[in-house]
């Protein structure tokens, strides 16, 4: 299984055709236009001609705000022809014949889409489409042409905000995707495969998808519109041609479309890009806990019924939860009065919140109903650290703290302390022994034990100084030797 983002990768469909069917079907059944003797009754052309007529004015509304974007960015790669490795060649030019130590540097090139939700030329987008670009160009829907810049990017959520210099454009009105239900009909327009202004049609298959791997938040629309390569930022609207979603990535076993597409709900986007634009970073509530999901055995050991609310296993020192006398054991149930069953629920509501404001949690404590009011924090940003610029063997390398999610997806045992490494830049010096995973237990018999003590520790390590490192790979404590030399 694959979960492919679809800026340079995306998605495809046959809602249209399943569509019909229902509403001829309808007709045949409910209101006894039957075909015969092949004539097509009056009612069922008249029906079907007004239903196309209504899909037909719903794109040509909704096109123009749809753009291409294409980027171009700077890759460096291994020189040197494999035939020249031959020891035939070795043998009369010498061992470093064609023989690179540097890296060469060649221009990749991607395409995607965007939104313009703005007549001044804020443009939504998604985080991958514009990653690492040297250049934007954006085409609007009359080929004219424009450089883009990112004001803002969220890799957590997989949002880009780009800015265009243009006045009075045409815009998308902001949906409530809140409100969306499952089975209701929605479009997907962009540039599949550069094909620019392509429109198709499904339903909202699911709401609420997480745990897709695509994005840290995620609380994804699932849809069947066709959705294909180069889809990736462009919009997902609803009957009245309003954006509801940001078209996202797709499930492939085969790197097409399969009927299983997903993108970020409206109500998300436009916390985002606010905090993108207006602060130039986005600052997220925080509580200050970590949850996990109740099951049936956590169920029947902290007394609830029908295994709902979200479990705290453990409160941060001084942080909102802890100063508002919330405990571990206790299980959220509700947040400000709505229902929450799963952990990315109350982090994504928590995550929209603006710090300082107060919420009431209802929670179950020793199985009895109790109301906590907790005034939100903000989330820190030591929580993770991206990729550094230390001039030591640590450069290029991201990490974060370890929770219960990460500790559980990536089979970590409680045991085991640390942080774990995110981020690796194919440069950094540590490149060719860390990976991705790898769980930073002690850097030069120092232990780490959070995100903060491992900043303070590379910070103080020498530019040519070699670093011991004990780390958890593959179920096992190992030690490493870093050198920059």
């Amino acid at each position: 299984m694959q979960i492919i983002k679809s800026g340079k990768q995306g998605f495809g469909g046959r809602a249209f055709a399943l569509v019909v069917t229902v509403i001829v079907m309808q007709l045949v059944f409910a209101a006894g236009a039957f075909a015969v003797q092949g004539r097509i009754s009056e009612q069922s052309v008249d029906l079907l001609t007004r239903t196309g007529k209504a899909m037909a004015e719903i794109s040509g509304a909704v096109k123009p705000a749809i753009v291409n974007i294409a980027t171009s960015r700077t890759v460096k790669v291994q020189g040197g022809a494999e035939m020249f490795d031959d020891p035939f060649f070795r043998r009369f030019f010498g061992d470093n014949f064609n023989r690179q130590k540097q890296p060469r540097e060649r221009k990749a090139s991607g395409l995607g889409s965007g939104v313009i939700v703005s007549t001044d030329g804020y443009i939504v987008t998604n985080f991958h489409v514009v990653k690492d670009a040297d250049e934007i160009k954006v085409t609007l829907s009359d080929k004219r042409e424009f450089n883009g810049k990112v004001v803002g990017s969220d890799p957590k959520t997989e949002i880009s905000i780009v800015k265009i210099e243009a006045k009075g454009l045409p815009t998308l009105p902001w949906g409530d995707s809140d409100r969306l239900q499952v089975g209701e009909i929605v479009l997907a327009v962009g540039s599949p495969y550069g094909l620019n202004q392509t429109v198709t049609m499904g339903i909202v298959s699911a709401i609420g998808r997480a745990n897709v791997g695509i994005a840290d938040y995620e609380d994804f629309i699932q849809t069947d519109a066709a959705i294909n390569p180069g889809n990736s930022g462009g919009a997902m609207v609803n009957v009245r041609g309003e954006l509801v979603g940001i078209n996202t990535a797709i499930y492939s076993t085969s790197g097409g479309y399969q009927g299983i597409g997903f993108a970020i709900p409206s109500n998300m986007i436009k916390t985002i890009m606010d905090s993108l634009v207006r602060k130039g970073k986005v600052v997220r509530g925080w509580l200050g806990v970590s949850i996990q999901k109740v099951t049936p055995e956590l169920s029947k050991q902290f007394n609830v019924k029908d295994e709902a609310g979200v479990l705290i296993s453990d409160t941060f020192e001084n942080g909102p939860a802890d100063k508002a006398g919330l405990r571990r054991g206790d299980v959220i149930i509700e947040y400000d009065g709505r229902k929450v069953d799963e952990p990315y629920q109350i982090r994504n509501m928590v995550a929209g919140n603006a710090p300082g404001e107060e919420h009431a949690l209802k929670v179950l404590r020793e199985g009895q109903p109790l109301v906590v009011k907790v005034i939100v924090g903000e989330l820190p940003g030591d929580l993770k650290a991206e990729p550094g610029d230390y001039q030591n063997v640590f450069r290029g390398i991201g990490v974060q703290d370890i929770n219960p999610e990460l500790s559980r997806k990536m089979n970590i045992p409680a045991r085991i302390k640390g942080v774990i490494i995110t981020d690796l830049d194919e440069n950094s010096p540590a490149s060719a022994i860390l990976m991705q995973g790898d769980v930073v237990q002690e850097i030069n018999k120092k232990r780490i034990g959070s995100v903060r003590e491992y900043q303070e520790v590379v910070s103080r390590i020498a530019k040519d100084e070699d670093v011991l490192m004990l780390i958890f790979r593959n179920g096992a404590s190992v030690f490493i030797t870093l050198s920059n030399k």
